[in-house]
């Protein structure tokens, strides 16, 4: 699990990283708004973002609002005190949760997990060292993007969102032909399937012989 932290305070961030580590947490830290942002455009896996309020170039609640919201990721803000009636707002807008300093770490990591259990079980399908996003559209091999073409993205949609079921290849045609509006048969499905298979790397996409294709959960 990848959480990303964005705060300025080193001892806030050596004692997380610590807490967070030893409890099978990859944590990668940011310590403004402008790496954050550089950092989620690489559309790297985030699982949790922790994000503090007071940032040294700007305030987390308007990264959050402008920036953070439409990606999707689960993110508890890191507040103080006087800060705590303005949480609200951004709780009303889409956050996970907020945690006051000082915090107990246990708390965190309690509020942690149980975002963590309920997004994963919703958002997240993996098989290997695959997974796939079905909030963002997003596939990953070893938590990296894959670049895919938007067919072939559209293609590995419908195999995941139909996961452990067949999905025929009259649909997949009916489907091609729906987002492209041209000519489809037989030998476009082999071709797409092909190329999708050269970027992921690893066959997850089992061929069901004068079926379709299934993707099976591990």
């Amino acid at each position: 699990m990848n959480i990303l932290l964005v705060e300025d305070n080193l001892a806030i961030i050596d004692g997380l990283k610590y807490a967070l580590k030893i409890n099978n947490y990859n944590v990668i830290y940011k310590l403004n708004i402008k790496e954050a942002k550089d950092f989620l455009n690489t559309k790297p896996m985030i699982d949790l973002i922790i994000l503090d309020i007071t940032l040294p170039d700007g305030n987390g609640f308007q990264l959050f609002k402008d920036f953070i919201k439409d990606l999707n990721i689960p993110t508890i803000f890191l507040t103080a005190k006087d800060e705590e009636d303005n949480i609200v707002s951004c709780l009303n807008a889409g956050a996970e949760d907020y945690i006051i300093k000082p915090f107990s770490t246990k708390e965190l990591l309690a509020r942690i997990n149980k975002i963590l259990l309920r997004t994963e079980r919703k958002s997240i399908i993996k098989v290997q060292n695959i997974s796939y996003d079905l909030n963002k559209f997003i596939l990953y091999k070893d938590d990296l993007p894959i670049e895919l073409t938007p067919i072939e993205l559209k293609i590995i949609n419908l195999l995941f969102l139909n996961i452990n079921k067949v999905v025929r290849r009259n649909t997949l045609l009916d489907k091609i032909w729906e987002w492209t509006g041209n000519y489809v048969d037989d030998h476009t499905i082999t071709v797409y399937l092909k190329r999708i298979r050269e970027k992921i790397g690893i066959d997850i996409i089992k061929t069901v012989k004068g079926i379709g294709y299934r993707i099976d959960e591990e």
